[in-house]
């Protein structure tokens, strides 16, 4: 399986990878389930490789450690995924 920050960044800088719509799912520890958040929306900090940014719907910014992402979407079909 090919570790998700090399799929990050190749849906970042590959542009006819990166061509389609892009969800990524992480595991939110409060409600308990995964979360899928457009990946356009995400927000990757300079000279951080461990983590992102996204907005909640209360428009607070939260930072998710790669390891809680478990599932990558490319135009509705999943493309990757971690267990629990």
């Amino acid at each position: 399986m090919q570790p998700i920050h090399e799929l990050l960044n190749r849906i970042r800088w590959d542009t006819e990878f990166g061509k389609g719509s892009f969800e990524i799912g992480y595991k939110d520890h409060i409600l308990q389930r995964i979360v899928r958040v457009p990946f356009h929306k995400i927000r990757f900090m300079e000279g951080d490789r461990f983590s992102f940014q996204v907005e909640d719907s209360k428009g607070e910014m939260l930072t998710i450690p790669l390891h809680r992402v478990r599932e990558v979407y490319k135009d509705g079909y999943r493309i990757w995924y971690r267990s629990f």
